[in-house]
Protein backbone atom coordinates (compact mmCIF):
# COMPACT_ATOMS: atom_id res chain seq x y z
CA UNK A 1 0.00 0.00 0.00
CA UNK A 2 3.26 2.41 0.71
CA UNK A 3 4.00 2.27 -2.79
CA UNK A 4 0.31 2.94 -4.28
CA UNK A 5 0.50 6.30 -1.55
CA UNK A 6 4.03 7.08 -3.15
CA UNK A 7 2.49 6.95 -6.69
CA UNK A 8 -0.68 8.88 -5.47
CA UNK A 9 1.14 11.93 -4.16
CA UNK A 10 2.38 12.94 -7.62
CA UNK A 11 -0.08 10.98 -9.88
CA UNK A 12 -3.25 11.08 -7.57
CA UNK A 13 -6.02 10.52 -10.62
CA UNK A 14 -3.95 8.21 -11.96
CA UNK A 15 -2.87 5.55 -9.44
CA UNK A 16 -6.55 4.02 -10.18
CA UNK A 17 -4.70 3.30 -13.26
CA UNK A 18 -2.15 1.93 -12.04
CA UNK A 19 -4.25 -0.08 -9.40
CA UNK A 20 -6.37 -1.13 -12.52
CA UNK A 21 -4.07 -2.80 -14.93
CA UNK A 22 -2.32 -4.57 -11.92
CA UNK A 23 -5.51 -6.37 -11.06
CA UNK A 24 -6.02 -7.09 -14.66
CA UNK A 25 -2.45 -8.64 -14.98
CA UNK A 26 -3.88 -10.82 -11.67
CA UNK A 27 -6.69 -12.19 -12.55
CA UNK A 28 -5.67 -12.82 -16.47
CA UNK A 29 -2.81 -14.51 -15.30
CA UNK A 30 -4.54 -16.92 -13.34
CA UNK A 31 -7.32 -17.95 -16.05
CA UNK A 32 -4.04 -18.08 -17.76
CA UNK A 33 -2.61 -20.27 -15.68
CA UNK A 34 -5.68 -22.32 -15.32
CA UNK A 35 -5.98 -22.90 -19.14
CA UNK A 36 -2.64 -23.19 -20.31
CA UNK A 37 -1.84 -24.94 -23.02
CA UNK A 38 -5.33 -24.60 -24.42
CA UNK A 39 -6.81 -22.22 -27.43
CA UNK A 40 -9.14 -20.39 -24.80
CA UNK A 41 -5.89 -19.51 -23.04
CA UNK A 42 -4.14 -18.06 -25.89
CA UNK A 43 -6.97 -16.12 -26.47
CA UNK A 44 -7.21 -14.41 -23.75
CA UNK A 45 -3.85 -14.15 -23.49
CA UNK A 46 -3.38 -12.68 -26.69
CA UNK A 47 -6.28 -10.45 -25.85
CA UNK A 48 -5.02 -8.84 -22.83
CA UNK A 49 -1.43 -8.02 -24.11
CA UNK A 50 -3.21 -6.00 -26.68
CA UNK A 51 -5.25 -4.20 -24.28
CA UNK A 52 -2.18 -3.56 -22.35
CA UNK A 53 -0.18 -2.53 -25.24
CA UNK A 54 -3.29 0.00 -26.13
CA UNK A 55 -3.65 1.01 -22.93
CA UNK A 56 0.23 2.21 -23.37
CA UNK A 57 -0.51 3.52 -26.94
CA UNK A 58 -3.72 5.62 -25.90
CA UNK A 59 -1.52 7.77 -23.38
CA UNK A 60 1.42 7.75 -25.26
CA UNK A 61 0.99 8.20 -29.01
CA UNK A 62 -2.64 9.51 -29.61
CA UNK A 63 -1.59 12.69 -30.08
CA UNK A 64 1.60 11.92 -32.21
CA UNK A 65 -0.40 9.68 -34.49
CA UNK A 66 -3.74 12.46 -35.11
CA UNK A 67 -0.21 15.35 -35.58
CA UNK A 68 0.89 12.89 -38.51
CA UNK A 69 -2.66 11.54 -39.46
CA UNK A 70 -3.11 15.47 -39.76
CA UNK A 71 0.21 16.63 -41.78
CA UNK A 72 0.05 13.79 -43.87
CA UNK A 73 -3.69 14.15 -44.88
CA UNK A 74 -4.05 17.69 -44.74
CA UNK A 75 -6.65 17.10 -42.02
CA UNK A 76 -7.81 19.07 -38.89
CA UNK A 77 -8.70 16.71 -36.42
CA UNK A 78 -8.04 18.35 -32.87
CA UNK A 79 -5.23 17.06 -30.83
CA UNK A 80 -6.77 15.94 -27.47
CA UNK A 81 -3.41 16.85 -25.50
CA UNK A 82 -3.64 13.28 -23.48
CA UNK A 83 -1.83 13.52 -20.27
CA UNK A 84 0.92 10.97 -19.72
CA UNK A 85 0.80 8.77 -16.68
CA UNK A 86 4.40 9.02 -14.73
CA UNK A 87 6.40 5.44 -15.24
CA UNK A 88 3.44 4.02 -17.37
CA UNK A 89 6.06 2.62 -20.05
CA UNK A 90 7.44 0.68 -17.36
CA UNK A 91 4.63 -0.34 -15.22
CA UNK A 92 2.76 -2.08 -18.37
CA UNK A 93 6.07 -3.88 -19.77
CA UNK A 94 6.48 -5.36 -16.29
CA UNK A 95 2.51 -6.09 -16.43
CA UNK A 96 3.03 -8.17 -20.31
CA UNK A 97 6.81 -9.61 -18.49
CA UNK A 98 4.56 -10.72 -16.18
CA UNK A 99 1.50 -12.60 -18.11
CA UNK A 100 4.12 -14.00 -20.74
CA UNK A 101 6.21 -15.69 -18.14
CA UNK A 102 2.19 -17.01 -16.70
CA UNK A 103 1.80 -17.91 -20.32
CA UNK A 104 4.87 -19.90 -20.64
CA UNK A 105 5.38 -21.77 -17.09
CA UNK A 106 8.05 -20.01 -16.57
CA UNK A 107 6.24 -18.86 -13.42
CA UNK A 108 3.45 -20.14 -11.19
CA UNK A 109 0.31 -17.18 -10.94
CA UNK A 110 0.28 -16.65 -7.21
CA UNK A 111 -2.92 -17.01 -5.31
CA UNK A 112 -2.54 -13.75 -3.52
CA UNK A 113 -3.11 -10.08 -5.48
CA UNK A 114 -0.81 -8.97 -3.04
CA UNK A 115 2.56 -10.05 -4.34
CA UNK A 116 1.39 -8.94 -7.76
CA UNK A 117 0.70 -5.29 -6.74
CA UNK A 118 4.00 -5.16 -5.00
CA UNK A 119 6.04 -6.39 -7.86
CA UNK A 120 4.53 -3.32 -10.22
CA UNK A 121 4.22 -0.91 -8.00
CA UNK A 122 7.24 -1.43 -5.97
CA UNK A 123 7.58 1.96 -5.12
CA UNK A 124 11.94 2.67 -5.99
CA UNK A 125 11.61 1.89 -9.39
CA UNK A 126 7.81 2.14 -10.47
CA UNK A 127 8.42 6.15 -12.07
CA UNK A 128 11.50 5.23 -13.96
CA UNK A 129 12.68 1.54 -14.07
CA UNK A 130 14.88 0.07 -14.02
CA UNK A 131 12.05 -3.19 -15.74
CA UNK A 132 12.44 -6.16 -13.35
CA UNK A 133 10.55 -9.31 -13.73
CA UNK A 134 8.82 -11.24 -11.41
CA UNK A 135 11.27 -13.89 -11.16
CA UNK A 136 13.53 -11.41 -10.03
CA UNK A 137 11.92 -10.13 -6.71
CA UNK A 138 9.50 -13.42 -6.10
CA UNK A 139 11.91 -15.49 -3.36
CA UNK A 140 13.34 -12.20 -1.68
CA UNK A 141 9.38 -11.29 -1.10
CA UNK A 142 8.93 -14.36 1.23
CA UNK A 143 12.43 -14.43 2.37
CA UNK A 144 14.09 -10.64 2.19
CA UNK A 145 16.09 -10.18 4.63
CA UNK A 146 17.03 -6.72 6.62
CA UNK A 147 19.70 -5.73 8.02
CA UNK A 148 21.78 -3.27 9.55
CA UNK A 149 24.46 -4.01 6.47
CA UNK A 150 22.36 -4.36 3.67
CA UNK A 151 20.47 -1.16 4.93
CA UNK A 152 24.52 0.41 5.07
CA UNK A 153 24.96 -0.59 1.28
CA UNK A 154 21.72 0.61 -0.25
CA UNK A 155 22.06 3.91 2.13
CA UNK A 156 25.45 4.30 -0.13
CA UNK A 157 24.57 3.31 -3.14
CA UNK A 158 21.70 5.58 -2.94
CA UNK A 159 23.77 8.36 -2.17
CA UNK A 160 25.78 7.67 -5.34
CA UNK A 161 22.74 7.88 -7.49
CA UNK A 162 21.86 10.87 -6.07
CA UNK A 163 24.85 12.47 -6.71
CA UNK A 164 25.16 11.27 -10.08
CA UNK A 165 21.87 13.24 -11.18
CA UNK A 166 22.03 16.43 -8.52
CA UNK A 167 26.14 16.91 -8.89
CA UNK A 168 26.86 15.70 -12.18
CA UNK A 169 23.55 15.31 -14.57
CA UNK A 170 22.30 18.55 -13.21
CA UNK A 171 25.23 20.79 -13.28
CA UNK A 172 25.94 19.33 -16.75
CA UNK A 173 22.01 19.98 -18.12
CA UNK A 174 22.46 23.63 -16.90
CA UNK A 175 24.94 24.08 -19.47
CA UNK A 176 23.59 22.00 -22.59
CA UNK A 177 21.31 24.32 -24.31
CA UNK A 178 23.65 27.32 -24.26
CA UNK A 179 26.31 25.04 -26.60
CA UNK A 180 23.47 23.20 -28.85
CA UNK A 181 20.73 24.37 -30.55
CA UNK A 182 21.69 28.18 -29.61
CA UNK A 183 21.92 30.63 -32.02
CA UNK A 184 24.70 32.36 -29.62
CA UNK A 185 27.02 30.27 -28.93
CA UNK A 186 27.13 28.11 -32.08
CA UNK A 187 30.53 26.90 -32.83
CA UNK A 188 32.11 24.28 -33.98
CA UNK A 189 34.01 23.12 -30.57
CA UNK A 190 30.82 24.56 -28.43
CA UNK A 191 28.81 22.14 -30.22
CA UNK A 192 31.23 19.11 -29.72
CA UNK A 193 31.73 20.24 -26.33
CA UNK A 194 27.83 20.23 -25.90
CA UNK A 195 26.93 17.11 -27.40
CA UNK A 196 29.81 15.59 -25.41
CA UNK A 197 28.09 17.24 -22.04
CA UNK A 198 24.47 15.90 -23.27
CA UNK A 199 25.82 12.48 -23.71
CA UNK A 200 27.13 12.50 -20.03
CA UNK A 201 24.43 14.60 -18.94
CA UNK A 202 22.09 11.26 -19.81
CA UNK A 203 24.08 8.89 -18.36
CA UNK A 204 24.54 10.18 -15.21
CA UNK A 205 20.77 11.34 -14.88
CA UNK A 206 19.33 7.50 -15.97
CA UNK A 207 22.06 5.59 -14.51
CA UNK A 208 21.89 7.73 -11.24
CA UNK A 209 18.18 6.95 -10.86
CA UNK A 210 18.63 3.29 -11.26
CA UNK A 211 21.08 3.64 -8.81
CA UNK A 212 18.86 5.06 -6.61
CA UNK A 213 16.58 2.23 -7.14
CA UNK A 214 19.14 -0.66 -6.64
CA UNK A 215 19.78 1.26 -3.10
CA UNK A 216 16.36 2.04 -1.92
CA UNK A 217 15.68 -1.70 -2.67
CA UNK A 218 18.80 -2.78 -0.68
CA UNK A 219 17.48 -0.75 2.25
CA UNK A 220 14.24 -2.76 2.14
CA UNK A 221 15.73 -5.91 1.73
CA UNK A 222 15.39 -6.40 -2.14
CA UNK A 223 18.33 -7.09 -4.96
CA UNK A 224 17.41 -5.47 -7.45
CA UNK A 225 19.66 -6.34 -11.07
CA UNK A 226 22.04 -3.84 -12.37
CA UNK A 227 20.84 -1.59 -15.32
CA UNK A 228 24.10 0.00 -16.25
CA UNK A 229 27.58 -1.03 -16.53
CA UNK A 230 29.76 1.45 -17.60
CA UNK A 231 28.37 1.78 -21.45
CA UNK A 232 30.78 4.50 -22.19
CA UNK A 233 33.76 2.22 -22.50
CA UNK A 234 32.23 0.07 -25.09
CA UNK A 235 33.91 -1.04 -28.23
CA UNK A 236 30.76 -1.35 -30.38
CA UNK A 237 27.29 -0.46 -30.56
CA UNK A 238 26.30 -3.65 -29.72
CA UNK A 239 28.48 -4.17 -26.49
CA UNK A 240 27.14 -0.24 -25.77
CA UNK A 241 22.90 -2.10 -25.44
CA UNK A 242 24.84 -4.73 -23.45
CA UNK A 243 25.63 -2.13 -20.96
CA UNK A 244 23.18 0.63 -20.93
CA UNK A 245 19.75 0.54 -19.96
CA UNK A 246 19.99 -3.53 -19.30
CA UNK A 247 16.62 -4.20 -18.42
CA UNK A 248 14.67 -2.49 -21.67
CA UNK A 249 17.31 -4.58 -23.50
CA UNK A 250 16.37 -8.10 -21.92
CA UNK A 251 12.77 -7.21 -22.41
CA UNK A 252 12.51 -6.41 -26.03
CA UNK A 253 15.00 -9.72 -26.57
CA UNK A 254 13.31 -11.77 -24.47
CA UNK A 255 9.57 -10.74 -25.75
CA UNK A 256 9.92 -9.76 -29.09
CA UNK A 257 13.35 -10.50 -30.94
CA UNK A 258 13.23 -14.35 -29.19
CA UNK A 259 9.85 -15.20 -30.55
CA UNK A 260 10.02 -13.49 -33.33
CA UNK A 261 13.05 -16.00 -34.89
CA UNK A 262 15.97 -14.18 -33.68
CA UNK A 263 18.74 -14.99 -35.35
CA UNK A 264 17.57 -18.04 -36.39
CA UNK A 265 14.84 -16.76 -38.78
CA UNK A 266 14.24 -13.17 -40.79
CA UNK A 267 16.55 -11.90 -38.69
CA UNK A 268 17.22 -7.98 -40.59
CA UNK A 269 13.61 -7.82 -40.09
CA UNK A 270 13.36 -8.89 -36.45
CA UNK A 271 16.39 -6.75 -35.70
CA UNK A 272 14.65 -3.54 -37.24
CA UNK A 273 10.97 -4.32 -35.54
CA UNK A 274 13.09 -4.78 -32.11
CA UNK A 275 14.79 -1.07 -33.03
CA UNK A 276 11.74 0.93 -34.55
CA UNK A 277 10.15 -0.66 -31.07
CA UNK A 278 13.20 0.66 -28.74
CA UNK A 279 13.17 4.36 -30.07
CA UNK A 280 9.61 4.81 -30.40
CA UNK A 281 9.23 3.10 -26.19
CA UNK A 282 11.58 6.42 -25.92
CA UNK A 283 9.28 8.61 -26.67
CA UNK A 284 6.35 9.53 -29.59
CA UNK A 285 8.18 11.44 -31.71
CA UNK A 286 10.38 10.42 -35.38
CA UNK A 287 13.69 11.75 -33.99
CA UNK A 288 13.41 8.38 -31.51
CA UNK A 289 12.22 6.36 -33.93
CA UNK A 290 15.58 7.36 -35.88
CA UNK A 291 17.54 7.04 -33.36
CA UNK A 292 16.56 3.45 -32.56
CA UNK A 293 16.82 2.68 -36.21
CA UNK A 294 19.72 4.06 -36.37
CA UNK A 295 21.29 1.55 -33.98
CA UNK A 296 19.55 -0.69 -35.17
CA UNK A 297 21.63 -0.40 -38.76
CA UNK A 298 25.08 -0.11 -36.57
CA UNK A 299 24.33 -3.51 -34.93
CA UNK A 300 23.43 -4.70 -38.14
CA UNK A 301 26.57 -3.82 -40.06
CA UNK A 302 28.83 -5.25 -37.14
CA UNK A 303 26.43 -8.60 -37.30
CA UNK A 304 27.65 -8.64 -40.96
CA UNK A 305 31.15 -7.50 -41.17
CA UNK A 306 31.82 -4.57 -39.14
CA UNK A 307 32.38 -6.34 -35.79
CA UNK A 308 35.46 -8.39 -37.17
CA UNK A 309 37.38 -5.57 -38.37
CA UNK A 310 36.94 -4.10 -34.64
CA UNK A 311 38.37 -6.68 -33.12
CA UNK A 312 41.39 -6.97 -35.21
CA UNK A 313 42.04 -2.89 -34.12
CA UNK A 314 43.74 -1.45 -31.33
CA UNK A 315 41.31 -1.59 -28.47
CA UNK A 316 41.52 2.55 -28.29
CA UNK A 317 40.60 2.73 -31.70
CA UNK A 318 37.23 0.55 -31.13
CA UNK A 319 36.41 2.82 -28.51
CA UNK A 320 36.66 5.94 -30.35
CA UNK A 321 34.71 4.29 -33.16
CA UNK A 322 31.81 3.89 -30.70
CA UNK A 323 32.20 7.04 -29.06
CA UNK A 324 31.95 8.63 -32.39
CA UNK A 325 29.02 6.94 -33.16
CA UNK A 326 27.46 7.06 -30.36
CA UNK A 327 27.72 10.95 -30.10
CA UNK A 328 25.77 11.13 -33.58
CA UNK A 329 22.59 9.19 -32.05
CA UNK A 330 23.06 11.38 -28.89
CA UNK A 331 22.23 14.51 -31.43
CA UNK A 332 18.78 12.66 -32.97
CA UNK A 333 17.95 12.00 -29.42
CA UNK A 334 18.33 15.32 -27.98
CA UNK A 335 16.44 17.10 -30.58
CA UNK A 336 12.74 16.41 -31.46
CA UNK A 337 13.38 19.10 -34.13
CA UNK A 338 14.65 16.88 -36.74
CA UNK A 339 15.94 19.87 -39.11
CA UNK A 340 17.69 21.30 -35.56
CA UNK A 341 19.37 17.89 -35.32
CA UNK A 342 20.38 17.70 -38.86
CA UNK A 343 22.10 21.31 -38.78
CA UNK A 344 24.01 20.14 -36.01
CA UNK A 345 25.15 17.42 -37.16
CA UNK A 346 26.12 19.54 -40.40
CA UNK A 347 27.84 21.71 -37.85
CA UNK A 348 29.96 18.52 -36.38
CA UNK A 349 31.50 17.44 -39.63
CA UNK A 350 31.58 20.60 -41.31
CA UNK A 351 28.98 20.72 -43.59
CA UNK A 352 27.75 23.96 -42.53
CA UNK A 353 29.87 26.84 -41.65
CA UNK A 354 30.33 27.84 -37.81
CA UNK A 355 33.76 29.65 -36.50
CA UNK A 356 35.80 27.22 -34.62
CA UNK A 357 35.13 28.56 -32.00
CA UNK A 358 33.06 32.08 -30.33
CA UNK A 359 33.89 34.15 -27.53
CA UNK A 360 30.50 32.56 -25.90
CA UNK A 361 31.27 29.12 -26.49
CA UNK A 362 35.17 29.52 -25.06
CA UNK A 363 34.14 30.94 -22.01
CA UNK A 364 31.81 28.13 -21.27
CA UNK A 365 34.09 25.53 -22.20
CA UNK A 366 36.94 27.19 -20.04
CA UNK A 367 34.29 27.53 -16.70
CA UNK A 368 32.79 24.14 -17.61
CA UNK A 369 36.51 21.87 -19.00
CA UNK A 370 37.52 20.60 -14.95
CA UNK A 371 33.45 19.50 -14.29
CA UNK A 372 33.36 17.67 -17.75
CA UNK A 373 36.54 16.07 -16.86
CA UNK A 374 35.49 15.02 -13.69
CA UNK A 375 32.09 14.01 -15.11
CA UNK A 376 33.96 12.01 -17.64
CA UNK A 377 35.97 9.97 -15.33
CA UNK A 378 33.30 9.36 -13.04
CA UNK A 379 31.65 7.55 -15.86
CA UNK A 380 34.17 5.03 -15.96
CA UNK A 381 35.38 2.15 -14.02
CA UNK A 382 38.66 3.89 -13.03
CA UNK A 383 37.71 5.09 -9.13
CA UNK A 384 35.68 2.06 -8.29
CA UNK A 385 39.26 0.13 -9.59
CA UNK A 386 41.31 2.66 -7.01
CA UNK A 387 38.90 2.16 -4.71
CA UNK A 388 38.90 -1.57 -4.55
CA UNK A 389 42.83 -1.65 -4.74
CA UNK A 390 43.22 0.99 -2.17
CA UNK A 391 41.25 -1.39 0.31
CA UNK A 392 43.19 -4.44 -0.37
CA UNK A 393 45.95 -2.86 1.51
CA UNK A 394 46.83 -1.76 5.11
CA UNK A 395 46.28 1.42 6.07
CA UNK A 396 45.08 2.20 3.39
CA UNK A 397 42.11 -0.38 4.02
CA UNK A 398 41.29 1.24 6.96
CA UNK A 399 41.19 4.95 5.83
CA UNK A 400 38.78 3.22 2.82
CA UNK A 401 36.19 2.00 5.73
CA UNK A 402 35.99 5.22 7.39
CA UNK A 403 35.81 7.22 3.93
CA UNK A 404 32.25 5.98 3.08
CA UNK A 405 30.62 7.39 5.30
CA UNK A 406 32.34 10.93 5.24
CA UNK A 407 31.89 10.56 1.58
CA UNK A 408 27.89 9.65 1.51
CA UNK A 409 27.60 13.07 4.29
CA UNK A 410 29.64 15.34 1.98
CA UNK A 411 27.57 13.93 -1.30
CA UNK A 412 24.15 14.50 0.60
CA UNK A 413 25.30 17.37 1.94
CA UNK A 414 26.30 19.26 -0.96
CA UNK A 415 22.86 17.56 -3.14
CA UNK A 416 20.80 18.91 -0.69
CA UNK A 417 21.86 22.47 -0.88
CA UNK A 418 21.93 22.17 -4.99
CA UNK A 419 18.24 20.90 -4.66
CA UNK A 420 17.26 23.58 -2.40
CA UNK A 421 18.80 26.11 -4.83
CA UNK A 422 17.35 25.13 -7.44
CA UNK A 423 14.16 24.97 -10.02
CA UNK A 424 12.39 21.62 -10.26
CA UNK A 425 14.69 19.64 -12.55
CA UNK A 426 13.13 15.86 -12.72
CA UNK A 427 14.51 12.57 -14.11
CA UNK A 428 14.75 12.73 -18.11
CA UNK A 429 13.16 9.49 -17.95
CA UNK A 430 10.23 10.51 -16.31
CA UNK A 431 8.75 11.59 -19.43
CA UNK A 432 8.96 7.88 -21.02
Amino acid sequence: MFSFAFYAWGEPLWVFLLVSVSLLGYLVSLFIARHRGTAKGKFVYILSICFIIAVLGYFKYTDFLIDNVNEWFGLGAARPNIALPIGISFFTFEIICYMTDVYKGTIQAPRSPMKMLLYVSFFPHLIAGPIIRFTDIEAQMDNRKISLANFSQGVTRFVIGLGKKVILANSVGEIVPNLIGSDSSNSFLGVWFGVCLYALQIYFDFSGYSDMAVGLGKMFGFTLKENFNYPYISKSAGDFWRRWNISLGGFFRDYVYIPLGGNRKRMVRNLFVVWFLTGLWHGANWNFIIWGLYYGTLILLERLFLQKWLERLPAFVSHIYLLGLMLIGWVWFYFTDLSQAWTTLKIMFGFEYRPFITPDSFIFIRENISLFIVAAVAATPLMKHLVKRLAAYRPAGVLVSYAGPIYNFIVLAISTVLLVGSTYNPFLYYRF
